[in-house]
């Protein structure tokens, strides 16, 4: 989505000024075009503003007023992105987990994306904005492997925890990989990534040190996470389960650092290849699984979509825009392909 990142707030101030009584007549008269042209390249606060400014201007939501003059794919994709981020979370969430809608997919790409602070700020929210706790609804719906494998998402961080004396030295290498995340397009460019992965590898290397932990646990949980899921095509969810929900973030630490050293990989996962993977998936065969298509376009477009649009492009040799340009039309495609950007 082209300009999205740009948002400060004097530009802001100036945009709605300019494009606010556009954005209205436009919207009165639903000329589609310029709607997806306007609200595609408007950022959350933006977007909070022209809803907004439109209450205050007509005394009407907005969000009800774009379901009278859109419909199909387009309206469930436009009403979607309006939304606060917060909020839109929120609604998927509870929507996947719903009886007459339910989606356990989405629920779970929602809460398993979060950090550990994250998803204690999403409990809290959830409860404040539904009236019930997301482990009792996840309880509710969920059931199997699945709601265990959540609830240890969900769980108050024991495992997450470490010595106070060593938190710091936790903060301070946390820090260091965020800052190597964010520097990763730039050196990917430059032909370093290698160097990068050294780099993430001798991090892990010094929590370690600095962490208890028992390395023949680790090499045993190792074999055991690696004979489950990666010698074959499906995985051993109880395995993964029983390891992830038993050990201490240290003990996790030296099970990566294990696997690494013993298959040359690594156990951490990659969020822009899981979300590439469930854009390929929606978009295979003869029909187009629109819901999980617009998903998760619009929920991860202010997120990571750049390096979701790499990772494609990376494992299946075609860019995503090709991709949806070729499964979408009309105004529909054009709002996707908005959201998505340059397809360079």
């Amino acid at each position: 989505m082209q300009k999205l990142s740009v948002s400060c707030i004097v530009r802001i101030e100036i945009d709605k000024a300019i494009q606010l009584n556009k954005i209205t007549k436009v919207l009165l008269g639903c000329d589609k075009a310029a709607v997806v042209e306007i609200l595609t390249h408007r950022d959350a606060t933006q977007r909070a503003l022209i809803q907004k400014a439109y209450l205050a201007m007509y005394s009407d939501d907005i969000l009800k007023r774009l379901p009278l003059e859109l419909s199909g794919n387009l309206e469930t994709s436009v009403l979607l992105w309006m939304p606060d981020p917060v909020e839109r979370d929120l609604q998927v969430v509870k929507q996947g987990l719903r009886l007459e809608t339910e989606n356990l997919q989405a629920a779970t790409e929602v809460i398993c994306s979060r950090t550990p602070s994250q998803i204690q700020s999403f409990k809290q929210q959830y409860h404040s904005r539904f009236g019930v706790l997301l482990e009792h609804d996840i309880e509710m719906q969920a059931s199997g492997d699945h709601k265990v494998g959540v609830h240890i998402v969900l769980m108050p961080c024991r495992l997450l925890c470490v010595d106070m004396e060593c938190d710091h030295i936790y903060l301070y290498v946390t820090a260091t990989l965020y800052w190597l995340d964010d520097l990763a397009p730039c050196l990917a460019r430059k032909g370093c990534s290698e160097r990068l992965n050294s780099v993430r590898f001798h991090i892990t290397y010094i929590v370690l040190v600095c962490l208890e932990f028992d390395r023949e646990i680790a090499v045993k949980d190792s074999k055991a996470l690696f004979k489950a899921g990666e010698k074959k095509l499906g995985n051993d969810e109880k395995t993964f389960i029983h390891i992830f929900s038993e050990r201490s973030r240290a003990q996790l630490a030296a099970i990566i650092f294990a696997c690494h050293d013993m298959y040359g990989n690594s156990l951490k996962k990659n969020p822009a290849r899981y979300f590439a993977k469930v854009l390929l998936k929606a978009m295979k065969g003869l029909g187009t699984d629109d819901t999980t298509l617009i998903r998760v376009i619009v929920t991860r477009t202010e997120i990571d979509m750049q390096y979701i649009k790499a990772e494609y492009l990376r494992k299946y040799n075609k860019t995503l825009y090709d991709a949806v340009h070729l499964e979408t039309s009309g105004h529909y495609r054009t709002f996707l392909l908005s959201l998505l950007g340059s397809n360079h």
